[in-house]
């Protein structure tokens, strides 16, 4: 799969997989957070600092493992990756393109009020 065909199914599956609001909540959180990493960890090689390059991979990787959590409560588990090169371009896309994407066309927000309603129709 292409990267357009890989984004066009990433995007066609998100809200799907984005229900829970822990999750929800999770990925605001931790999407910037990888994209701060991401960016100290290329300026960190360009520099020649591996002190860092150590810290930005940190801010990267701490997202991963909490994205992952909180995709264990979603009802719908996320498709397994196929190969190393297929999990970083989903982990990548998610992170610079399709997370983004989301909470700016209003599907985060959107999702966050549904899981809300259910919460609250589930305790009546």
């Amino acid at each position: 799969m292409g990267p357009a065909q890989l984004l066009q199914w990433q995007w066609d599956g998100y809200p799907r997989y984005h229900l829970s609001r822990t999750n929800l909540l999770i990925h605001i959180v931790a999407v910037p957070l990888f994209l701060a990493g991401n960016i100290a960890l290329v300026v960190a090689l360009l520099r020649g600092s591996m002190t860092g390059a150590a810290v930005g991979l940190a801010c990267m990787a701490l997202p991963i493992v909490l994205e992952g959590r909180g995709h264990k409560l979603e009802q719908n588990p996320p498709e397994p990756f196929t190969s190393v090169l297929n999990a970083v371009g989903r982990l990548y896309f998610e992170q610079w393109i399709t997370f983004p994407r989301f909470l700016l066309s209003g599907g985060w927000y959107r999702a966050l009020r549904a899981s809300a309603n259910q919460a609250r129709s589930d305790s009546a």
